[in-house]
This record gives structure tokens, sequence and C-alpha cells, in this order.
């Protein structure tokens, strides 16, 4: 967006800011004069963009039967701690559907080997 405050008095109109890729995209003078006058009598008054809200992971619930799979393995149980949540989610919501026994042998055997979920396609 070519305005930082841009959101606080453009609405949806700053929309048509987000992909200027040449001169000819660039409203009339009278419109961006006015727009840069908007931008600077809110930096005068202080005005400032509202805070974003922060994210928070949710939080990882391993099941009873992977934990201690994980236990018997101390390789594994150290990387899988380490882990990010987001890949200990992923393992986690891997080995609970249908073939979690299967899964469950794999999951440790590449989470000993320090491997995070989807290995494969990194």
């Amino acid at each position: 967006m070519i305005f930082w405050k841009g959101r606080l008095f453009l609405g949806k109109k700053r929309d048509k800011f987000r992909r200027i890729t040449s001169l000819a995209n660039l409203p009339g003078n009278r419109i961006l004069t006015g727009h840069i006058r908007k931008a600077a009598e809110l930096n005068e008054a202080g005005i400032k963009n509202p805070a974003r809200t922060k994210w928070k992971a949710k939080k990882v619930v391993v099941p009873d039967y992977f934990l201690a799979a994980l236990k018997k393995n101390k390789k594994a149980l150290i990387y899988f701690e380490n882990f990010s949540p987001s890949c200990r989610r992923e393992y986690v919501e891997w080995i609970t559907e249908e073939t979690r026994i299967k899964r469950v042998q794999t999951a440790i055997q590449w989470i000993a080997a320090g491997k995070s979920r989807n290995w494969k396609y990194h």
C-alpha cells in the first residue's frame, strides 16, 4: 500500500493502491494530493494505526500412546520436544488418523533421524 495509514482513511479504496506497477496505475493528481494531505493530517495529529493482534500457537496435545512410543526412543523424544509447535502438531494429526499404529512406528523412525513431518518436500 502506498500509505502507511491508508486503512484509516481509504477503507476499501486502498485495494486500488496495492498493485501500482506504473504511473498509469496512480489516481489523478487531485485525488492523490487529497490522500497525501489526509495522511499528513493523521501524522500531525499523532494518530497511529491500530495494533495488530498477536498470533498464538495452538497447544499441541500429544496422545498417551504416541508419548509412550516417543519415550521408548530417547533420541526421537529429544527431537520431538525441540520441534516447533506446528511440526509437532503435524505429527500428532498424522498419527491420529486410521493407520495410527503404522504411522506411529514411521513417525518414531523419522523423528529419531531429526526429520520434520514433511521432510520429503524440503
